[in-house]
């Protein structure tokens, strides 16, 4: 099947691309690389009047790793997340991570902005930016804002961001600390049954500090702060990781589906939570 007629934008710049979804307000849809909006569209199941490509704005590209600031822009696609060297040196997870989204060819046009701003909880990164304590920086027509990842996601598919605005970039400290990305797929190209992000800032011979996020086990990605605490000041021994698994499981509330029951789900939660802290603890 072929989508209905649209009008095709390419705009330069943001401003450009803002102007025209507030001009045409809910027949504009913002294209990034479109694995989701354009399906979507052939199967008629998203009505598009003007699509917008964000493909030309050279604002919403390049990775920068300056000032103890790493910013990606949202157009950067997976495939450049995974051969940045300086991104990789600043914050391996993130080659970890995108390393496990979908296959090449996905990697190849996926964007790092549209795996965050449309707000699916299967996708991977969000959960990812959560652990990181990421900034989303939105672009509307009243002008710039900035929101934490942690109060983004919102419902399944609903987010903070206003029809109107543009997700540009994401920035977030670097972390030379043990990290640890762990996904569990039926098969290639498949969302998470479960997937845990864990970093962990190793102080003597104790985590100083430690953060979990949790993927795909929530109607929205599961920052959970309780799982993080349970892992703090202790030498993340069997103890402590059960006490963190408690605490996760506390937290998420998946849902019934293709990838398995509830109870399957909570239990690869479990087990992808344990083997990423443990990698965690041992890179730290």
């Amino acid at each position: 099947m072929i989508p209905p007629a649209f009008e095709y934008h390419r705009p330069q710049d943001v401003a450009s691309a803002v102007q025209i979804l507030a001009e045409q307000g809910d027949e504009a849809r913002c294209l990034a690389g479109g694995h989701s909006l354009i399906p979507m569209m052939k199967l008629r199941m998203a009505a598009v009047e003007h699509l917008v490509d964000l493909q030309d704005i050279a604002e919403m590209q390049g990775i920068t790793t300056e000032s103890g600031t790493i910013r990606i822009g949202a157009m950067v696609t997976q495939h450049e997340l995974i051969t940045s060297d300086a991104l990789a040196s600043a914050a391996p997870i993130i080659r970890e991570a995108a390393l496990q989204i979908a296959d090449p060819q996905v990697r190849y046009m996926g964007t790092v902005g549209g795996n965050v701003a449309n707000g699916d909880p299967g996708n991977d990164m969000p959960g990812l930016m959560q652990a990181l304590d990421a900034t989303f920086h939105l672009h509307g027509p009243d002008g710039a804002r900035d929101v934490a990842a942690r109060e983004f996601f919102e419902a399944a598919y609903m987010t903070a961001r206003e029809d109107e605005e543009i997700l540009t970039a994401i920035t977030f400290a670097p972390h030379a600390k043990g990290y640890a990305y762990e996904k569990q797929k039926r098969k290639i190209g498949d969302y998470a049954t479960a997937a845990a992000a864990v970093l962990i800032e190793k102080d003597g011979m104790v985590a100083g500090n430690a953060t979990v996020a949790m993927t795909n086990l929530s109607d929205t990605p599961v920052f959970s702060e309780a799982a993080g605490a349970a892992l703090t000041g202790t030498s993340c021994d069997a103890h402590a990781m059960k006490a963190a698994i408690d605490a996760m499981l506390n937290d998420i509330d998946p849902t019934e589906d293709n990838r398995g029951p509830v109870e399957f789900k909570r239990h690869v939660a479990g087990v992808i939570l344990s083997r990423a802290i443990s990698r965690a603890w041992d890179r730290a």
